[in-house]
């Protein structure tokens, strides 16, 4: 993770409704080129903090009251979330929301309307997703709303990436769907990361399939950062390891306390 940031998340609270906390202290950063993961259960503050940089948190009654949110050198708090988009910032959000009563390309033809292309780079943009996602091709004059879920995260993806953003937020992209089909989505995100150089910021409960595709991540808990590092290294922590991966056999009811639970067992 040596290339500089593309986005830098400093020490942010966040509240609903005037009284909520959802994230506190958050920082994180995410560097150019990069695939990062933020890990966590659900209600840990990962859908908080995502909507808190997209500038989406508005809408949910929600305000950035504390810290700085910098993004390809712009401040996000006094930016609207439309010149986010402009600027190369998407947010795929939880649920795999789809326009179910329109065709596949109809949905990827909404993705573009922020950046208004000329009909041949529409096109030449439609035909790059489906290089990408080979089976929207074969669905693309089906109705979203018939698709399997896999195939409507594929569209939501699809219809993010039909801008050529610089960023992309992705919400808990593997929710609900099959193991094979989580793994070929996770594909498709190393290759648009290798190939196009495009940078994820993913949250995700399942810490497996993300360790696996990300550099480095964060593991968040009651709206904090608990722990942070290289993939691979929380990947091979038997904290991580007992707590996200399956193996809780000590009853531990919070990472904290697994975490705490490991360190002490090292020492002794």
């Amino acid at each position: 993770m040596t290339n500089a940031p593309i986005l830098s998340v400093e020490d942010i609270h966040v509240i609903y409704d005037k009284v909520i906390l959802g994230a506190r202290g958050v920082s994180l950063v995410v560097p150019a080129g990069g695939v990062v993961a933020l890990l966590g259960a659900n209600g840990a503050g990962k859908t908080t903090t995502l909507k808190a940089i997209s500038g989406l948190i508005g809408a949910e009654r929600g305000e950035v009251v504390g810290g700085r949110i910098d993004f390809a050198g712009h401040d996000v708090l006094r930016s609207v979330p439309e010149a986010l988009v402009e600027g190369g910032l998407v947010q795929v959000l939880e649920g795999r929301h789809c326009f179910p009563h329109l065709d596949v390309e109809e949905n990827l033809r909404v993705g573009a309307f922020a950046h208004a292309p000329s009909r041949a780079d529409l096109q030449e943009g439609i035909e790059r997703i489906y290089r990408y996602f080979p089976r929207l091709r074969e669905r693309r004059r089906s109705q979203a709303g018939y698709l399997s879920g896999g195939e409507q995260q594929m569209v939501a993806i699809g219809r993010a990436l039909i801008g050529r953003p610089r960023l992309v937020l992705l919400d808990e992209p593997s929710m609900g769907l099959a193991p094979q089909i989580v793994t070929e989505i996770f594909e498709i995100v190393r290759r648009l990361n290798r190939e196009e150089g495009v940078s994820f910021l993913l949250a995700e409960q399942n810490a497996a399939i993300a360790l696996r595709y990300s550099d480095h991540a964060y593991v968040m808990e009651s709206g904090r950062v608990v722990s942070d590092g290289p993939s691979a290294d929380l990947a091979a922590r038997d904290d991580i390891r007992s707590f996200y991966l399956g193996m809780n056999t000590e009853g531990r009811r919070s990472f904290r306390e697994a975490k705490h639970y490991h360190s002490r067992r090292a020492r002794e």
